[in-house]
């Protein structure tokens, strides 16, 4: 990490049109380079605040700034952020490549033009033998991988990633971890990632900021200590990730135990 803030929310709320209140009052900082989990139950606010980073949906109060570039009109930085969903969302009538390729597409960028940059996401991802392939000739894992591989094209700054691994299979959900973890390191992306579960947060993050609902706000900051690279399960069995996870698992029951309060 690079210790310089790549992203400060203050104060932010979020109030829908019927009048739910997603977000009040919801600040923190995000360090160039890190890892951060949102963790919290559902309903309290995570991935409208994933949204509202993205520049895919606006607030209600507070600010969003990017201490590090410079923005448009609009708000959005001067820098690559792209978005993971929870769902693939692939285009079923296209090929693995054609998927990959559409963020370079919407830039006016030729698909000769783009086929190195397609061709080493897809590697980045272990599906460089799939290009031609079609997302109805692939696993739930494989599907997933053709999203993640999207959204690498692009060698985006920011990396936002809403619950991506959430119906995946225990084991294809672990290997999908170490493998985003390799691809982390090896490019020092910020990743922000969204998620249900205590044990994700720890075995990934060197933070995890755990959030209570109505109304969506932080509640605890938690700082990850132990060192990467993190080895599958003897990482897992280690004194820091069990201790970790207890923390955490202490903090999402408060964190629900003040949103049922209210």
């Amino acid at each position: 990490m690079s210790g310089q803030t790549l992203l400060s929310l203050s104060e932010i709320g979020k109030t829908f049109s019927n009048g739910t209140v997603a977000l009040q009052g919801m600040s923190m900082d995000i360090e160039e380079g890190s890892f951060v989990s949102l963790l919290g139950p559902s309903g309290c606010g995570k991935s409208t605040a994933l949204k509202i980073i993205a520049g895919l949906g606006n607030l209600t109060t507070g600010s969003l700034r990017w201490p590090t570039t410079s923005v448009d009109q609009l708000g959005r930085p001067d820098m690559e952020v792209s978005f993971v969903f929870q769902e693939p969302t692939l285009m079923l009538w296209a090929t693995v490549f054609d998927n990959v390729w559409l963020p370079l597409r919407l830039k006016g960028i030729s698909r000769a033009k783009a086929k190195d940059a397609v061709n080493e996401a897809l590697e980045m991802v272990g599906l460089s033998g799939f290009s031609k392939s079609y997302p109805r000739e692939l696993s739930g894992g494989m599907k997933m991988r053709v999203s993640i591989a999207r959204a690498l094209v692009t060698r985006p700054k920011l990396l936002l990633m809403d619950e991506p691994f959430a119906a995946l299979d225990e084991i294809t959900r672990s290997k999908l971890n170490d493998d985003l973890l390799t691809l982390w390191q090896t490019f020092n992306w910020t990743v922000i990632f969204v998620t249900h579960s205590v044990f994700e947060s720890a075995y990934l993050s060197n933070r995890i900021v755990v959030m209570a609902a109505r109304p969506g706000r932080v509640v605890a900051d938690i700082d990850v200590d132990a060192p990467y690279p993190r080895r599958g399960d003897d990482f897992r069995n280690s004194p820091d990730y069990n201790a970790c996870c207890s923390q955490a698992s202490v903090a999402l029951h408060a964190a629900m135990a003040a949103g049922d309060h209210l």
